[in-house]
């Protein structure tokens, strides 16, 4: 099965690299891609790591590879280290990582989806996308940077809508009110809001108060949840829920959620 979960000691840091940031309440500076973050040391692990929230690098710690940066690392250029290898070795590899990040994304997606029950008419063709999504990954640095991301994209995103309209079809609710798909909520009070099955796919609901809504077998697929107020909230069978976006946001011991993310230890301060 492949690893979906980043693994910071068989990556060559390359998220702290390839990737660029820009300084905002998310990030203390501005760094360029193809540049190394200043705190990035020798041996590939950050300096700051346990100090990150604190010294304003709060992006990073709501950041997630999917497991892309050891296959890029390991697999891809096989163990060869862009501090050590050539410079075209480092170019391509730091062209390379996004693709491959976007590609873990969509297997996320598509291997949670194969666990809902309610999804059961479209499995079979789940599980073929993701095989072939999966045999993507595996292509050389030139496959790669060559594909139509996009595309494929948008191919698992149709699958991925059909899965959404099943399971939320299973909730009981077709209340037009419940389609937010695309929403602006942001700062919105949504304190003990009916969200039951409700598609909010791509929301914007930075700062929202969802303090004890009710979010049970809603869509979450890309809603942006930053500094969103889960306090007491039942997110109990939400779906396409990633733990990047609920480290994003605040909760607390009473917020209930699903068994494919866990409790951000930071909730708890």
């Amino acid at each position: 099965m492949i690893d979906l979960s980043g693994d910071c000691a068989r990556c060559f840091g390359l998220c702290c690299v390839a990737l660029p940031f820009a300084a905002s309440a998310d990030f203390a500076l501005d760094k360029p891609a193809g540049k190394p973050c200043p705190n990035l040391r020798d041996d590939h692990r950050c300096g700051i790591h346990a100090r990150l929230r604190t010294e304003g690098f709060t992006g990073c710690t709501v950041y997630d590879c999917f497991g892309a940066g050891q296959k890029v690392s390991q697999v891809t250029f096989g163990g060869r280290d862009w501090r050590t290898g050539p410079r075209e070795d480092a170019r391509r590899m730091f062209e390379v990582f996004p693709v491959v990040r976007q590609l873990h994304e969509l297997l996320w997606y598509l291997t949670e989806a194969l666990t809902l029950p309610a999804a059961r008419p479209v499995h079979a063709d789940l599980r073929r996308l993701r095989e072939r999504t999966e045999a993507l990954t595996r292509g050389t640095a030139e496959e790669l940077t060559a594909l139509d991301v996009p595309a494929h994209r948008q191919e698992v995103n149709a699958l991925l809508l059909r899965t959404s309209d099943l399971v939320r079809a299973g909730v009981g609710t077709k209340s037009k009110k419940k389609n937010r798909r695309g929403a602006d909520l942001m700062g919105a009070r949504l304190k003990g809001a009916d969200l039951r099955g409700a598609t909010l796919r791509g929301a914007y609901l930075i700062a929202a108060d969802l303090t004890g809504a009710d979010l049970r077998g809603a869509d979450l697929i890309g809603a942006d949840l930053r500094d969103a107020d889960l306090t007491d909230a039942d997110l109990t069978g939400a779906f396409f829920l990633t733990q990047p976006q609920l480290n994003a946001a605040r909760g607390s011991t009473g917020t209930r959620l699903p068994a494919s993310v866990t409790r951000p230890a930071h909730w708890a301060a």
